[in-house]
């Protein structure tokens, strides 16, 4: 029976019944979910996963969104051959779980991308994008990776790294209004961080009405009054890396 208090509820909207349009490779010591768009570009975005990890077939929907919009996508497998959180698992061992998963150490794998995106896809300006879990460690690597170019985080968790504003990059922050474990006084607070000691451009932004998961995990052709939410969310995050890479 899975623990009422859920500590993530990245498990709510739906899971998409989609297959990708790139492939999988490995890389050194990563697996990675790779699409490439149809003409030749040095514009690239790193897509990390949530809890759900990297063959969620909703995230290799949004990388395959930015293959059309002209950007070399890559989705590695940030949790290394560990297994991915399933619907099925206990909520009460979350926290354990997520011990061994950390969105403040995947410093070694992001280099290791870096390097195959410039040698091997001659990728010249890079970005990052995240969900959740993710959209923590996009946060991260915005603090602190001096070659990505531009990050933008979804309804990433806050409290992982809620005492760090000094952004090296343009950041854009992507939230819900009704999103459970991402209460809007922690937003206020971040933006409010944000604006004292934040240095480069970033913008902060509560799509109203939407939950958890609302840009990846909610279909726009079954939850019609989320569409124009879902579609901004899309578009924003698409004219943000667009602007900056």
């Amino acid at each position: 029976m899975a623990n009422e208090s859920r500590p993530c509820p990245c498990d709510i909207g739906d899971r998409f019944d989609y297959g990708g349009r790139g492939q999988e490779a490995q890389v050194e010591h990563i697996k990675i979910y790779i699409c490439k768009p149809p003409a030749s570009t040095d514009k690239a975005v790193i897509v990390i996963h949530d809890i759900f990890g990297w063959q969620l077939p909703n995230t290799r929907y949004i990388a395959d969104m930015l293959a059309a919009n002209g950007y070399i996508a890559i989705c590695p497998d940030f949790f290394v051959g560990q297994e991915a959180w399933k619907l099925s698992n206990d909520w009460a061992s979350f926290d354990d779980w997520l011990k061994t998963r950390n969105a403040g150490k995947i410093d070694k794998e992001v280099d290791v991308v870096l390097k195959y995106l410039k040698e091997q896809c001659g990728a010249k300006k890079i970005g990052v994008i995240g969900f959740c879990w993710g959209g923590a460690a996009v946060q991260h690597l915005m603090l602190k990776n001096p070659h990505l170019k531009t990050g933008v985080s979804l309804y990433g968790v806050i409290k992982f790294f809620e005492d760090r504003f000094s952004l090296l990059h343009p950041t854009f922050f992507i939230f819900a209004e009704k999103d459970e474990i991402i209460p809007l006084e922690k937003v206020t607070l971040l933006e409010q961080k944000l604006k004292q000691t934040c240095k480069v451009d970033y913008e902060v932004k509560i799509y109203p009405g939407q939950t958890h998961g609302f840009v990846h995990r909610k279909r726009e052709d079954i939850n019609p009054q989320d569409k124009p939410y879902i579609e901004e969310g899309r578009k924003d995050m698409i004219n943000w890396l667009n602007k900056y890479l």
